[in-house]
């Protein structure tokens, strides 16, 4: 049995951001949980909207923004700013002391620029390293932080970075020093066999279950880098992982979908 403290973190992301009374639920749902927490959260249909509204076209490759220097200034207005002090303060208003983080903050999150042999990503950072002392720091001293999905590479560049790969590397470091349970929350019940259906949540994915489920097509698009995060997380230590409505963040009998190596 573990000695180590506990502490769930939680990416939130889907619809859910772009829904404020929908949000307004979720933000209940996490100062409830017990013990020591961190909030990870995206925006990217905010920034969508936002870009669009200034004359900008968003580029996607394989669910991946492709972030030109115009884009970034939109998407850390959106994520870092805008979003994530919203969340902050409806935090605080449920009574949980939040503090709202980019990577660049305490030098948390230390990312390099996207190097690909034929897709130019533009700003979009890759995660080298995490600061666990201060983040154990934060969290051990009652602080709940709430990080954007913004990064830098301490050059002073600020960098785009998926919302699902910070939760990964932040549950990765920290489990070092926490027993952490990962909980990826959308407006879905689970990761489902059919997009169209919310009945068909699969109960557990392994790595055999999961290359199956990705030759027959039923896995594609944005959950694929999302599992493969899962299972890397798995595989460094993290203690947990579960993928739903974030009903399952008070409710540990709610459907939802666990990641097992």
């Amino acid at each position: 049995m573990s000695n180590k403290p506990s502490l769930t973190i939680v990416k939130i992301g889907g619809n859910i951001i772009d829904d404020a009374n929908e949000l307004k639920h979720f933000l209940s749902d996490f100062s409830k949980i017990d013990g020591h927490k961190l909030l990870v959260h995206g925006g990217g249909k905010s920034a969508t909207k936002m870009a669009k509204s200034i004359g900008l076209v968003p580029q996607m490759i394989d669910g991946r923004r492709i972030t030109d220097a115009a884009m970034l200034e939109v998407v850390v207005m959106i994520y870092a700013g805008q979003i994530n002090k919203e969340v902050v303060a409806q935090l605080q208003a449920n009574n949980t002391n939040a503090i709202g983080f980019s990577g660049a903050d305490g030098n948390l999150i230390q990312s390099e620029k996207r190097n690909h042999p034929t897709i130019d990503y533009g700003f979009v950072g890759d995660v080298k390293k995490v600061n666990t002392p201060l983040l154990q720091t934060l969290i051990t001293n009652g602080i709940t932080p709430v990080f954007c999905a913004i990064t830098h590479d301490k050059k002073g560049q600020l960098l785009n970075t998926n919302a699902d790969t910070i939760a990964s590397e932040l549950s990765i470091a920290l489990s070092e020093v926490f027993d952490v349970t990962l909980n990826y929350c959308f407006e879905k019940p689970g990761v489902l066999y059919d997009a169209e259906d919310d009945s068909s949540v699969i109960d557990q994915i392994n790595q055999e279950l999961y290359t199956k489920l990705k030759n027959e097509k039923a896995i594609h698009s944005g959950m694929i880098p999302k599992l493969d995060n899962c299972f890397n997380s798995l595989a460094k230590g993290v203690q947990k992982i579960r993928i739903g409505h974030h009903k399952m963040l008070k409710n540990s009998e709610a459907i939802c979908t666990t990641i097992q190596l």
